[in-house]
């Protein structure tokens, strides 16, 4: 074994400078080999959870779930007869399925998952100095982590190219049919089409429309009401699919899925969360869901559906499979590949990773997250699923310089972009929190297919509600040309200009102030719509509506901004950088810079946005204007609410996430926080020698506690260890089993040594290997700013409470979650596991 403990928590208390903070029996015989060995999951992540309602419940129960049925065939605690043997049983010589393992709703271990870690490399590496066979083993447990990140960029990247190109597909279904060839989408289908000319290209004679399938005609009001009707009624096929689909097969499968992954990554357990069905059913509904016109993105869920990949294919591999904190390193990486993926942004991904979902992210973890979203990028960019040789639909490039005028409209967005992220949050937890807590979120079914009628409804007809959402984007986003044929480049060619390819500021045209209106009232539809439609039990995502809301906006104001440059360049504010005939403004660039505001204050993030958006476009000299308005934004949403949506969530839905983020100021210390408290019953403890299996088969029993302090004796509570209810149970059920000597009232040790025991009396069960010696403990007077410092930066399930020596309680992270949100002013028995 060695002496980790010491290697672990020398560099840690040297970098944290904590008084007053001690470490309980710092011998290395806390965590035994064999301990390290049985770490076997009885329980996959993959098994599929059918929770009534589709809603997650967290109850104040301590987290103590079933236990799994391999461990549940024997619940009866009743043992055989007394033995003539009065030696000492000690079962955990041998691996025991389910010792080291957690329960689902309960939170890792990372100290004991880090520790088991280093040991299994330890002997992997003394090993392979003796064969060479233990050699090539060596040498592929070392590369094991970089083929298991192939495999994820390569899964990731290939469902995420079926999902791009089946929705794009299904988009264009809800309006017609290619006669040339059912698989086609609409421009798929005039590609291939040799009647079709530059200006008309998206009308050809093999895409027909509904009206010319079913009554012959594309012409007059009885036409364009079939086509409404088969919009809207494809529309709620789709999204009653969708929310059928995970109704009953995958519950897991609704929502984004990024504050789940925040709270997974941050060391809780939600079996089932990234297992097989969820990922077959949120890959499938997903596509439904955007192609049903919802006002929602892909984006988000892809993360979802990246870290699904990663945690089925850890299976694969024993160093994943067996030890939670190793896997929630590659559930980082593969979170980085799904933001890769979505926006084509493979740097952006790995800050993604870094910023906003990531709760460790060592250097390590760094490097494969970058080869991960590469290969994903790679795989996507080889399918090619618009055929623009892009990742993304709408990929742009800006030829024009800003001004650094410019700055302050690019400012006024940013402001723009915090108010709406401020404002959306708000309503949306409102929302959110009358579905949980009324009838409402009884009818999930009914409440996807009211906002679908309600959302295709008022979108037909308007043609910029009609398409999907990212066709929006890049539309906002697309910088006019003298063949394009949108609308929104209807501009009246009044130039004559020298320079071949310039083409300057011209005045707007009826299709221009058309297009205006139109958007205008989108800009409506999507700002409320949006509210209700995010946290549907259905997969949605909020980074393509968000970005659609803040790409209207800026092209309005970007619009504005160039007519007002071409009538007045003599203003002083443009007459020094924008002549008459010149090329000043790119309503495009404004429309981009728009979509960061709002998404940035929607999700407050910063450094990782401007990545994904300077991407995006390809352009380094863009970066100033997007850094300007995502810290504007973020400054601007913070000032109004301290959160983002994805901690907004996770704090409604009660999950036991510590942010890391926000600091602590309050001057408490442990002894308030601990339990007990004054009045209230003693704390349960387990002596090292004196329990017998019937004593603590009562305590188990009788109380709902994750684990139990050892002490010498409840007389002197000086502290041995600490011990998890699992592993007690699984492994008094063992002995049970295994030898019928083992009776109620066989003695328990806690100890390497027993005294000798008087013959004809029951073999007494040594209990040993499974206590930690080395529990985390701190003072009765340790500030709690150092307790929650401790828990954030170590990951702590709980941590003991000393007086000299004595045990005198115990915290645990939900102590720590309540004791935050009570000096916050809030209920904390209404916010946590509700």
């Amino acid at each position: 074994m060695g002496n980790w403990r010491q290697a672990f928590w020398i560099p840690v208390f040297s970098l944290l400078q904590i008084n007053g903070v001690t470490l309980g029996a710092m011998d290395n015989r806390g965590f035994q080999q064999g301990s390290f060995n049985s770490f076997q999951s009885s329980s996959s992540d993959e098994d599929l959870m059918d929770i009534p309602g589709t809603a997650m419940d967290f109850s104040m129960r301590d987290d103590v779930p079933p236990l799994d049925g391999e461990i549940e065939e024997d619940k009866s605690y009743n043992g055989g007869g007394i033995g003539s043997s009065n030696r000492m049983m000690d079962f955990l010589e041998e691996p025991i399925p389910g010792v080291g393992t957690y329960d689902d709703f309960n939170t890792i271990d990372w100290v004991r998952e880090k520790s088991r870690d280093r040991d299994r490399h330890r002997e992997i590496t003394n090993k392979s100095k003796e064969s060479t066979w233990a050699l090539i083993h060596s040498v592929s447990d070392a590369f094991s982590g970089w083929l298991l990140m192939l495999l994820i960029g390569l899964l990731s990247g290939s469902l995420a190219g079926l999902i791009d190109i089946s929705a794009h597909w299904m988009t264009d279904l809800k309006e017609g049919i290619c006669t040339g060839g059912i698989w086609f989408n609409h421009e798929h289908c005039c590609w291939n089409s040799q009647h079709v000319t530059f200006e008309d290209r998206d009308k050809c004679p093999e895409w027909n429309s509904w009206s010319q399938l079913i009554i012959s005609t594309n012409e007059g009001a009885f036409a364009y009401i079939v086509n409404y009707f088969m919009y809207v009624l494809w529309a709620l096929l789709f999204a009653f699919l969708a929310v059928s689909l995970v109704k009953v097969f995958a519950p897991y499968a609704c929502g984004s899925g990024i504050p789940e992954i925040k709270t997974i990554l941050s060391g809780f357990i939600i079996r089932g969360y990234l297992g097989k069905w969820t990922l077959i059913i949120k890959t499938v509904t997903l596509v439904l869901a955007v192609s049903s016109g919802l006002s929602l993105g892909k984006e988000g869920p892809l993360v979802h559906v990246a870290c699904c990949c990663g945690n089925i294919l850890c299976h694969c591999f024993n160093k994943y499979r067996k030890n939670e904190a190793k896997r929630r390193e590659v559930l980082s990486a593969a979170a980085a590949a799904g933001v890769s993926v979505a926006f084509g942004a493979p740097i952006g991904g790995v800050l993604f990773s870094l910023e906003e979902v990531s709760y460790y992210f060592p250097l390590k973890t760094l490097w494969r997250s970058f080869f991960a979203a590469l290969v994903a990028a790679f795989t996507l960019r080889s399918i090619n699923p618009f055929g623009n040789s892009r990742l993304v639909l709408f990929y742009v490039e800006f030829h024009t310089p800003w001004h650094l005028f410019e700055l302050v409209p690019f400012i006024l967005l940013g402001i723009f972009g915090g108010l709406w992220g401020a404002l959306f949050i708000r309503t949306n937890i409102a929302w959110c929190r009358k579905r949980k807590t009324t009838q409402l979120g009884k009818y999930p079914v009914i409440e996807v297919l009211v906002v679908t009628a309600i959302t295709a409804i008022l979108a037909f007809p308007n043609e910029y509600t009609r398409m999907s959402t990212s066709e929006l984007i890049s539309e906002l986003f697309n910088d006019c040309g003298l063949l394009d044929s949108s609308k929104l480049c209807d501009y009246e060619n009044r130039f004559n200009t020298s320079k071949a390819g310039e083409l300057p500021d011209r005045p707007a045209g009826v299709g221009v102030y058309s297009a205006m209106w139109q958007l205008a009232l989108t800009l409506i539809l999507k700002i409320v719509i949006t509210i209700f439609t995010f946290g549907m039990k259905i997969p949605s995502g909020l980074f393509i509506p968000s970005m659609a809301v803040g790409a209207i906006a800026g092209r309005l104001l970007g619009v504005g901004m160039e007519q007002l440059a071409y009538y007045h360049h003599d203003w002083a504010i443009f007459n020094s950088w924008c002549s008459q005939g010149a090329d000043c403004i790119t309503p495009g660039l404004y429309a981009m810079v728009g979509a960061a505001a709002c998404l940035g204050g929607v999700t407050r993030m910063t450094v990782s946005l401007v990545v994904i958006m300077f991407e995006l476009t390809g352009g380094l000299e863009y970066i100033v204007p997007l850094m300007a308005a995502a810290m504007t934004s973020k400054w601007v949403a913070d000032a109004l609410g301290r959160e983002g949506i994805y901690d907004a969530h996770i704090r409604l839905n009660g999950y036991p996430f510590l942010e890391a983020k926000e600091e602590f100021a309050h001057k408490t210390l442990a002894m308030d926080v601990m339990k007990p408290r004054r009045n209230d019953p003693l704390l349960t403890v387990l002596t090292q020698d004196s329990m017998t299996v019937e004593d603590v088969e009562t305590i188990i029993s009788e109380t709902t506690y994750s684990g139990f302090p050892v002490v010498v004796s409840r007389e002197s509570q000086r502290l041995v260890g600490f011990v998890l209810r699992r592993d007690l149970i699984i492994s008094v059920e063992n002995a049970r089993k295994k030898q019928d000597g083992v009776v109620s009232t066989s003695v328990i040790y806690f100890t390497e040594h027993s005294p000798p025991m008087p013959p004809y009396t029951p073999p007494t069960l040594k209990l040993w290997n499974i206590l930690d010696l080395s529990p985390f403990t701190v003072t009765d007077l340790t500030p709690m700013e150092i307790v929650v410092d401790i828990f954030r930066k170590l990951g702590l399930r709980q941590c003991l409470v000393t007086h000299n020596g004595r045990l005198l309680g115990i915290i645990t992270k939900k102590d720590v979650l309540k004791h935050i949100a009570q000096m916050a002013n809030q209920d904390p028995d209404s916010i946590l596991f509700n």
